[in-house]
């Protein structure tokens, strides 16, 4: 048809669900953070996984194949991948409830890295010097934001780690489970594991018998469940919207693009996060916070104008050259 909009190559589309993906997760942050100081890690965990459970739902139920996706041949498949996801959301949510917002989510973005180095070892996906050069920037940004020695690596970091490592394994799953399972398929066992492991949770500690740990992170696991005043009910609710929206465009991603490829455009919630600390927490980033945003956007934009330029991608299976 004259006039009308050819559609995106199959890798830039997935970059720009990675980009958008990203952008939509860093509420869940900041929700969380929020949250963290009130209430049970698990009663926010399964608020959020109802909210993203209705969300799913709907989305599936009006699309082509409807609520025919809950249905699945790979039900031990799911329950891998999903334990390896609650591992890394649990590892996490404990990390940020004892780190500031920004370093929690600057230490996470070793993910991209072993993104690429699972998607090379694992996937046998080709990875050449340049999505390496790409990453490396995105992660010498994240060093410079992390500024060793100034008092950021402490346990709740190796919670955060352990969770970037467990991500990372996760969408190694997504790749693998591609071909049969749609991103509204994935998405719909991830929350109805949220569902069922908090709800767990919630009643064997969620009457509070083991609160009143001085950790922060220890409080935030086993605080004792109350009803949520109407002011905190928006953060429950973005939080749950953004992980069923964030989640889809993020499995999305992975499943139709190279992981080695979308990884570096995780980078995006970085910027996200200092723009949140600033508006709710009060924390401005000074010069070196700068610099380590402009690493760690500059990789990201070097990697979609490489993308764009390139005339030889016919299909995200292709051998990749050196990109």
């Amino acid at each position: 048809m004259p006039g009308a909009i050819a559609p995106l190559p199959t890798p830039l589309r997935g970059i720009f669900f990675a980009l958008g993906g990203a952008l939509v997760l860093s509420v869940n942050d900041l929700a969380i953070k929020a949250l963290s100081g009130k209430y049970a890690l698990h009663q926010v965990i399964l608020t959020r996984a109802f909210v993203g459970m209705a969300l799913v739902l709907t989305v599936m139920a009006l699309s082509q194949r409807g609520l025919w996706q809950i249905f699945t041949r790979r039900p031990l498949d799911h329950l891998i991948r999903v334990s390896v996801v609650m591992v890394s959301n649990v590892t996490y949510f404990l990390g940020l409830a004892a780190l500031p917002l920004a370093d929690a989510v600057a230490t996470a973005f070793v993910a991209p890295l072993f993104i690429t180095l699972l998607s090379a070892l694992i996937l046998k996906e080709p990875v050449g010097p340049r999505r390496w050069a790409a990453v490396a920037v995105g992660m010498l940004g994240v060093i410079v934001m992390l500024r060793p020695g100034a008092g950021v690596i402490q346990p709740a970091t190796l919670l955060v780690l352990i969770s970037a490592f467990s991500y990372a394994s996760s969408h190694m799953m997504t790749r693998r489970m591609r071909e049969t399972e749609s991103a509204m398929t994935l998405n719909f066992y991830t929350q109805l594991g949220f569902i069922l492991v908090s709800s767990t949770m919630g009643l064997w500690v969620g009457d509070g018998h083991m609160s009143g740990a001085s950790d922060p992170s220890l409080a935030f696991l086993f605080r004792q469940w109350h009803w949520p005043p109407l002011a905190d009910w928006p953060y429950f609710i973005a939080t749950g919207l953004a992980v069923g929206i964030g989640g889809l465009m993020m499995a999305q991603a992975y499943r139709t693009t190279e992981a080695a490829l979308v990884a570096p455009f995780e980078y995006a919630g970085m910027p996200m996060a200092i723009l949140w600390g600033v508006l709710f927490f009060g924390t401005w980033p000074d010069l070196t916070a700068w610099a380590g945003i402009a690493l760690i956007c500059g990789a990201g934009l070097y990697t979609l104008w490489r993308e764009t330029v390139r005339k030889q991608v016919q299909d995200v299976a292709a051998p990749s050259g050196d990109l």
